[in-house]
Parts: structure tokens; sequence; C-alpha cells
């Protein structure tokens, strides 16, 4: 092989060497758009109240039509973030709630039981009556509810998605709370916190089982709630 000949190998072969490596990094972005660093535990920490912002490319992240809704769009908050990671739940939601009164929620509950995730909601007995509770639509639509009717009040606001992800903090899922209230949220998949979570909502989930509990004494219910 003369001089020439390897001259030009070594040069196809640089050439290759390096559009393999940009293609690579491409490809790497792609997947992990947000680098390949501190590739730690999830640890997110959101605080309300939130600006008050379109939300449907979160419903519709495909879709090809602007929204024509007359908010801002193309703003990420708080509350954009918190609907991002309920709505990556692939096979379950498990969601232990106080109040439930925000649309919004509501509608990404209902999608994720619409594509097929499992999703379980428990609640407090007495605040499922409140103005504008949706306990009552994610009941029509077949989601598993159960209820706390114990003779203190189920405070908890905490969700477990795909049994690996852990949103806490003390945000009740009310329009009031997201856009007036001063309030925070956590979100990690960090499994030592993850698991606690997990084994109480199950210890929730089996001592309020209907066949369990007896009927409570029927008491005066609150007729709405700001919370």
């Amino acid at each position: 092989m003369s001089v020439v000949q390897t001259v030009k190998i070594l040069g196809l072969g640089a050439v290759a060497l390096t559009l393999s490596v940009e293609w690579l990094g491409w490809l790497l972005r792609r997947i992990w758009p947000h680098g390949l660093r501190n590739r730690g535990p999830l640890k997110e920490v959101f605080f309300f109240p939130t600006e008050v912002a379109c939300t449907e490319h979160v419903f519709h992240p495909d879709s090809p039509f602007p929204c024509p809704c007359p908010l801002p769009h193309g703003v990420e908050t708080s509350f954009s973030r918190l609907l991002g990671h309920i709505m990556s739940a692939s096979s379950s939601l498990d969601l232990c709630v106080f109040a439930f009164t925000n649309a919004s929620l509501s509608r990404a509950v209902l999608a994720l039981h619409a594509r097929g995730v499992a999703v379980r909601i428990l609640t407090d007995m007495d605040y499922t009556l409140i103005t504008g509770s949706q306990i009552g639509a994610v009941r029509r639509a077949g989601i598993c509810v159960r209820c706390d009717s114990g003779a203190v009040h189920m405070h908890h606001k905490f969700a477990v998605v795909d049994g690996r992800r852990l949103i806490t903090g003390s945000l009740n899922w009310t329009l009031t709370a997201i856009q007036s209230n001063k309030e925070n949220v956590l979100v990690t998949d960090e499994p030592d916190l993850v698991r606690p979570f997990i084994a109480e909502f199950q210890r929730l989930w089996a001592v309020n089982a209907p066949l369990r509990r007896p009927p409570s004494p029927v008491a005066e219910k609150p007729a709405s709630l700001a919370v």
C-alpha cells in the first residue's frame, strides 16, 4: 500500500470518527436533554402561588395546533411542572389528598385513567362533599376512591407516581392553594423517601377498605372550602 493510499485511509477514518462522535453527542442530548452530569436522584422543589398560564402543552405535547386561549403560552410555572410530573405516570398513581377541587388536576387524573394507568385516590370523608369537589367526577369515571372517616382529618397531601416518584408538600389540590396560598411541593425519586409514603398509603388504603370500616354517624359537613 502506497503512502498516498495510507494517508487517504487515515483521513477517511478521522472523518468517520468525528462524525460518529458528533452523532453520539446528538443522540445523548435527545435521550438526556438536561445532560449527563449529576444523574443522581430527582430532587425538585416548587413554590406557590403560581403564575396563571396555559397548561395545554402538558396535556397535548405533540399537538401541531396552537392553543387559542388568552392565557400566556410557553411559560413554565410551578403548576405546569407539577402537572408534568403527574402526567408522567405510565403504570400507577396513588393519590392521598385532603381537599381536591382543582379542575386541571382532576383532568390530569382522568387522562391517566383513560390511558390505562391504575389510579387510586384516598381522601378525607368530610371534604368529599364540599362545593367543587372532584371526587364525584373521578368516581363516575370508574376510579377507585376510598374515604377516611376517622375522628380526625386525613390531612395528607402526597402522590406516588409509578411506585417510584414522590410528590408531597403543603399543597391541597385546590385553586386557592395553587393561585393564592403560600405553599410548597417537593418531588423526588429518592428510594429512602419514597418507600415510607408507599407504606403509609398502603396502610391507610387497607384501613379504609369498605368492609373494614363501619358507617360513621352523619355529621354536619362544610358547605364550601377555600384552602
